[in-house]
């Protein structure tokens, strides 16, 4: 733990008190240097819930007292072609929470006013909704480009977003099949408990083909796994931002049409519209939380696959 001055927000900028912040693989990859680092000391987190405290000029679209989400993507620079197309997930100079810029491992912390979300809706536990914030939405992104047509969907990884993506999936009317490490009954049980219509080993091949499936492990052998048992023309999602090297595979695997594709970050109007679908399909949302001087144990924790579920630290 560090003590710091508490930090005053700049032009369009917000300073929030933080009520809780999930953690996530992605911090993971951040604190065991798995990613370049643009800054550094750097506080990660990047799925904040805080009450609005200060604004700075110009900052608008919020009140003092507001209650906001902070997710991963803290800034877009709104003119190249990405942003102008609507695809500000992958702009040429983003600024990304707890990466570029302080997150929410802290008990403060300083956000662009634009990119803060509002969180007008029914669930009070700021515990319960932080998850929401990159687990949920890089799953909903996910089942996006999985397709609407996908209604037989693999998971591979039953993690934080898996856990949350299987109940929208479900509520969508797809059947969804979790894939886990082999033997792992406990969190193949855990699938099965949130509506899994099958779980098992990524060893294993399910009862039919499926029409898509989705990587959230950063394991790049579940590749080739996943596209043995997707259709023709079936299509696999790789849903995290980093993953070890894809092994060489047999071409006749991605032959008859099947797909291959990564997501990358986020945008405002996925947000909008994911947080738009929870409001009217709430999500169970199975959280441990942490105190935030214990931080590193969560770390720990996730690293070692000893959560089920998501990981949240509450100052």
């Amino acid at each position: 733990m560090e003590w710091r001055n508490i930090p005053e927000p700049g032009p369009g900028e917000l300073r929030l008190r933080v009520l809780a912040c999930a953690v996530c693989r992605t911090d993971l990859h951040i604190v065991d240097g798995e990613l370049p680092l643009p800054l550094l000391p750097i506080v990660p987190g990047h799925e904040i819930v805080g009450v609005v405290e200060a604004i700075g000029s110009g900052g608008t679209g919020h009140r003092l007292g507001d209650r906001v989400g902070v997710p991963w993507l803290g800034h877009s620079c709104g003119c190249c072609a990405y942003c102008t197309s609507g695809h500000e997930n992958l702009c040429d100079a983003p600024r990304f929470t707890g990466y570029h810029r302080d997150g929410g491992f802290a008990s403060h912390v300083i956000a662009e006013a634009a990119f803060c979300l509002p969180l007008d809706m029914p669930e009070a536990d700021a515990v319960r909704i932080a998850p929401l914030l990159c687990a949920g939405l890089i799953g909903w992104h996910s089942l996006k480009a999985a397709g609407e047509d996908a209604r037989r969907l693999g998971i591979f990884g039953f993690g934080a977003a898996a856990h949350l993506v299987t109940q929208a999936a479900i509520a969508q009317g797809r059947e969804v099949f979790a894939f886990t490490r082999p033997a792992d009954r406990t969190t193949q049980a855990f699938a099965r408990s949130l509506g899994a219509a099958w779980a098992g080993g990524s060893n294993e091949r399910p009862p039919q083909p499926l029409d898509a499936a989705i990587i959230f492990a950063p394991a790049g052998e579940l590749v080739p796994a996943a596209l043995r048992v997707v259709r023709k023309g079936g299509r696999v999602v790789c849903g995290g931002i980093q993953m070890s090297n894809i092994p060489a595979f047999p071409y006749r695997l991605l032959w008859e049409e099947r797909g291959l594709v990564s997501v990358a970050n986020l945008t405002r109007a996925d947000a909008k519209e994911f947080l738009d679908f929870v409001r009217e399909h709430p999500l169970q949302v199975h959280a441990k939380t942490y105190p935030l001087a214990q931080a590193n144990e969560a770390l720990a924790d996730l690293r070692a696959g000893r959560i089920e579920g998501v990981a949240v630290l509450v100052p």
